[in-house]
């Protein structure tokens, strides 16, 4: 009977450990669910930067061969005008006219 209580111990006493094991190891549960949500923030961010990549190859796309949209870019960005022509550049919400502010700002 003292053999039978020895055994039934030591199995609860391995299963206590295999439980606090899985649940805080670093192979946990609570690691596991961790590691999921950054998967799921980076994945996010991938398609992201994968719109925005295909918004930015087609505006290249237009860059190279839309003469109009060109025209367009070039007098909106660096307000360039044609010749005999007057322009008038407003301010922004933010105070700053039209076009003065760098491109990295942009992003």
């Amino acid at each position: 009977m003292r053999g039978r209580l020895l055994f039934i111990a030591l199995l609860v006493a391995i299963n206590l450990f295999l439980m606090i094991r899985l649940i805080w190891s670093d192979q946990g549960i609570f690691a596991y669910l961790e590691l999921k949500n950054r998967y799921e923030v980076l994945r996010g961010k991938i398609e992201a930067v994968d719109g925005r990549s295909l918004d930015l190859s087609q505006e290249i796309r237009k860059l190279k061969s839309d003469k109009g949209y060109q025209e367009k870019v070039v007098r909106e960005r660096m307000n360039f005008v044609k010749k005999d022509e007057i322009l008038y550049i407003f301010p922004d919400e933010k105070g700053q006219p039209r076009g003065e502010a760098p491109d990295e700002q942009e992003n």
